[in-house]
């Protein structure tokens, strides 16, 4: 898949260097494969969550941070929205921004 774009996974984990190993080896492994369908992806991802309109939320570093996705299979391409903690995570849940 095509990542659009790894510089905010790289400002994140400026911030949070505890997140920089789980965000390289997302990266690396969804970098790696074409995904057609959200089941692939959490065939891969089972603690994934999939919030419809190809919007996909990842756990990183056990649940700590959350990595928001919109997923265009049919583009092989994967638009990064957000990087958050868990706190803005549910600051962003509340606002309807996801």
């Amino acid at each position: 898949m095509h990542i659009i774009t790894k510089r905010r996974l790289r400002e994140f984990w400026q911030r949070h260097a505890d997140a920089e190993h789980d965000l390289r080896i997302w990266h690396s492994v969804v970098r790696a494969r074409r995904y057609r369908t959200p089941h692939e992806v959490r065939a891969e991802f089972p603690a994934s969550s999939l919030l419809g309109e190809g919007v996909t939320v990842f756990n990183i570093t056990g649940n700590k941070y959350r990595l928001v996705v919109t997923m265009r299979y049919d583009m092989g391409a994967v638009f990064i929205r957000h990087v958050v903690t868990h706190k803005e995570y549910d600051r962003l849940t509340k606002s309807g921004s996801l």
